[in-house]
């Protein structure tokens, strides 16, 4: 299907998931959560864990149906999708045979696809070359995670779905990881990647969603997600000592680094007017608070319904 013909690349609309165990109360995954991301987003799902990020992956993959609700993947059946090769994924675990060698890998799986990407291809997007010869069982968690993304992209989908995707890279195999990722949104693909590295949702995502207790508690772009707070922060230097904040309004915190304060508040500007009418400031900052205190405080604030 021509994705430029379609309005979402994937449609979730009011699914809520629950699991019954046999013996303790039902745990509610999901609680009728919609989404719709369209063609070529790059949309980062952020929470805590047991937040939904997973059972949403796996009910868009379709390896779980939802309690309610439905699921639209290239306007099909999660299912019709995988077998249309709109999608693919590329999971933290499984799927590894550790006896193979990574050449032995990628070709048995190239077999199971009607159509696919030039081996030689899907090898250097992935940064095979070094170990292609090498066994599965001798490849460190980074570099089975390359091969898992190399099988993800062989069907050349639509849509990849990275589920954790550089868990177990030191930082300059995660640094390499995100500019192939970024060469392959250049090649329109849509990406939604679950990640507990907050860097990585800000330095790559287009929007993120962020998710608490089986709910959507916020979506939006990074910029959008910090300005969801009021609070503001204000740095300056005090060549003579700290002042005394007590007595301001809207001050809620404040830390010192060496010579620097750097204090939270509700009024900015009037913080601001204060320090530099009043006191030896220099330097002074303002800034809005990091996407990581916006995930603190929306996670920790929310409560379960």
């Amino acid at each position: 299907m021509n994705t430029r013909q379609l309005t979402h690349a994937i449609e979730v609309s009011g699914i809520s998931k629950t699991f019954s165990p046999r013996f303790s109360k039902p745990v509610h995954a999901l609680k009728n959560v919609s989404l719709t991301i369209r063609p070529g987003e790059i949309v980062a799902l952020l929470g805590t864990n047991g937040a939904g990020k997973t059972t949403l992956v796996d009910l868009i993959l379709g390896l779980t149906t939802p309690t309610a609700g439905t699921v639209k993947v290239m306007g099909h059946s999660p299912k019709q999708a995988i077998y249309n090769q709109n999608i693919s994924a590329l999971m933290q675990t499984g799927g590894l045979l550790n006896e193979l060698t990574v050449k032995d890998t990628v070709e048995m799986i190239a077999t199971a696809f009607p159509e696919h990407l030039p081996i030689e291809e899907v090898i250097q997007q992935a940064n095979l070359e070094p170990i292609y010869k090498r066994r599965v069982g001798k490849c460190s968690g980074g570099e089975q995670q390359r091969i898992r993304f190399a099988l993800a992209i062989l069907g050349n989908p639509d849509i990849l779905i990275l589920d954790e995707p550089t868990a177990g890279m030191d930082a300059g195999a995660r640094h390499r990881f995100w500019d192939s990722m970024r060469n392959q949104a250049q090649q329109g693909r849509t990406i939604i990647f679950a990640t507990h590295y907050l860097e990585e949702a800000d330095n790559f995502a287009q929007r993120i969603v962020l998710m608490n207790k089986g709910k959507i508690i916020a979506d939006g772009t990074t910029d959008e997600l910090r300005n969801m707070s009021s609070h503001r922060v204000v740095s300056a230097e005090f060549p003579s000592g700290f002042p005394d904040l007590s007595g301001l309004p809207g001050v809620t915190s404040s830390e010192t680094n060496g010579r620097r304060l750097r204090i939270s508040t509700e009024d900015s500007d009037a913080l601001a007017r204060y320090l530099l009418t009043e006191t030896d400031a220099r330097n002074l900052d303002i800034t809005s608070h990091s996407l990581e205190d916006t995930f603190l405080a929306l996670t920790n604030e929310t409560p379960e319904a």
